[in-house]
């Protein structure tokens, strides 16, 4: 790989699930956020909502989680459970919602017809907010963070969304947020050559 500092920080990224009890400064928390607010969007929209969560708030989602794991059969069952300990031991949390604004704004914006296109509009949005996501995790590696996007709350996405004290739009991601005391080793990742096709 070349000599990047970007591609660097993107080789070093590592889905980390457990955190010391070292605090996250408002300074490093905003600029995170900051990065992540910089991630391409349809339109421009920028469709998301970034929820930080500490202390008793942040409690709260990793019972949410639990209470929920039991309906689900396992392997779920134990993700959730997973998660829920890691939401625990993280200082700091941030979930990320689309607000639903692309695709309230979608048939004035592409003069679609909002029955046919509806799905055109929330794909986006999800592509929007991925990205946001992406740039999150790459500038938590770059401050010296480790993070970890739990996409298995995806399964109790409403639940999650009506914690947050969301009215509409989608829930998307949650990310605890703090520092490590171990370096791991990220997982083989089949080379680039083996998933890519040249088309001339």
């Amino acid at each position: 790989m070349l000599d990047n500092e970007t591609l660097r920080t993107i080789a070093a990224r590592r889905s980390i699930r457990l955190f010391t009890d070292r605090e996250v400064s408002d300074e490093t928390v905003h600029a995170v956020l900051t990065a992540a607010n910089q991630a391409p969007s349809a339109h421009n929209e920028q469709s998301w909502r970034f929820i930080v969560l500490r202390g008793d708030k942040k409690m709260e989602l990793a019972r949410l989680t639990t209470e929920r794991a039991a309906d689900f059969p396992k392997p779920s069952s134990s993700l959730l459970r997973m998660a829920a300990r890691s939401i625990t031991s993280a200082p700091i949390v941030v979930a990320v919602v689309n607000t639903g604004n692309l695709i309230a704004r979608g048939e004035k914006l592409f003069k679609l017809d909002i029955s046919e296109a509806r799905d055109f509009f929330r794909t986006m949005e999800i592509q929007s907010s991925a990205a946001a996501v992406q740039n999150l995790l790459l500038a938590a590696t770059s401050l010296g963070l480790g993070s970890v996007w739990l996409g298995i709350l995806f399964l109790i996405k409403e639940d999650v969304r009506r914690f947050l004290g969301e009215p509409e739009g989608e829930f998307m991601a949650v990310i605890p947020l703090g520092y490590t005391e171990r370096t791991i080793k990220g997982p083989n990742k089949v080379p680039a050559q083996e998933v890519t096709r040249h088309l001339a």
